[in-house]
């Protein structure tokens, strides 16, 4: 692009040097250099759209749910009551989700299911405990 065009593009142009209203100024040598400055845009661009795809796929894993208010939760080794307790989780807890069970049906404030929360490997709480805002579940099945 020549000095000329970058001038109708962008506003004025004065030797080398091409001014934009809102976005600063921007040197340009040669025609070559404002090829190698739009390529570094796009790179740019590339660059903070894979960085805020991952950034949102890291979000998504961090979405935590909260224990029902007043409780304190067992969290147990396998999906049911008959499995040793491996911490008690303390008042106003939240829980991340990262896959569930069909196990022992239990009853708790959210109502009664059969669904267990893995919230880490080896520890589960039942699922009525946990406000997920849904009686299925909300997370893939723990393999």
């Amino acid at each position: 692009m020549a000095i000329e065009e970058i001038a109708e593009t962008t506003g004025t142009a004065t030797t080398g040097t091409a001014t934009t209203g809102t976005t600063g100024t921007a040197t340009i040598a040669t025609a070559d250099a404002a090829a190698s400055a739009t390529e570094a845009t796009v790179v740019t661009a590339a660059t903070d759209a894979t960085d805020a795809t991952a950034t949102a796929g890291s979000t998504a894993a961090a979405v935590t749910y909260p224990i029902a208010p007043g409780y304190q939760v067992n969290v147990r080794s396998g999906p049911g009551t008959t499995y040793k307790v491996v911490k008690v989780l303390p008042y106003n807890s939240r829980v991340p989700i990262r896959c569930q069970r069909h196990g022992q049906k239990v009853s708790g404030p959210y109502g009664t299911s059969d669904i267990w929360d893995s919230i880490a490997p080896g520890q589960y709480v039942s699922d009525t405990y946990v406000r997920t805002g849904s009686d299925g579940f909300v997370a893939a099945p723990c393999g």
